[in-house]
């Protein structure tokens, strides 16, 4: 009998050493990581400010301050490209931002991409853009006593969508409007063709 408990007991802790353990949560690093390089300019947020600073000799130079954020701002889908439009090369920040807020009867996911034009020989913003996708579940009752209720769902857009043509002018459309745009180099600004 002493023997079957002392297998059990040993099969018990045999079993428990070599059974799964569980992993360490993966430490984040810096997020500065994830975010665009392209040529000598890198995206980053840092002193509470998300920005692209100016890299010279492998130091940061100079920033160009895109906006300034608190300590949860997580951009997704953050990109960094170059273009030429009318012979100026230029270079196109774009990220989305996504917020969700949820009530006992009302959940918005709210979805927000930007799209930023910089002319940076001059570190000037020439162009900016926005588009809001709202996405709403509400729960409405039929009745005043709140005994039948169904779920509605609806979608509100705001902005322009933005489209980079090849030849670097810029179309913005949504649902009643489309504008087309062109970059006036003297100015340093988009406007309407």
């Amino acid at each position: 009998m002493k023997k079957i408990y002392l297998m059990l007991i040993v099969s018990f802790l045999s079993i428990a050493s070599f059974s799964q353990k569980k992993k360490a949560p993966a430490q984040k690093g810096n997020e500065t990581s994830a975010l665009p390089k392209l040529d000598n300019f890198q995206v980053e947020v840092r002193n509470s400010n998300f920005q692209v600073a100016i890299i010279e000799k492998g130091k940061p130079k100079d920033a160009i301050v895109v906006k300034t954020v608190d300590a949860t701002f997580t951009p997704i889908n953050c990109k960094l490209t170059s273009f030429t439009a009318n012979g100026v090369k230029l270079y196109l920040l774009s990220w989305t931002e996504t917020s969700i807020t949820k009530t006992e009867l009302k959940t918005e996911n709210k979805s927000m991409v930007y799209s930023v034009i910089y002319e940076m020989t001059a570190k000037k913003q020439v162009f900016s853009n926005y588009q809001l996708t709202n996405n709403m579940t509400e729960k409405v009752f039929l009745d005043k006593n709140k005994t039948a209720s169904e779920t509605q769902e609806k979608i509100r857009r705001e902005g322009f969508e933005f489209i980079l043509n090849p030849d670097g002018s810029i179309i913005q459309k949504n649902k009643t409007q489309q504008n087309m745009l062109v970059y006036d180099k003297d100015k340093m600004e988009f406007k309407k063709k």
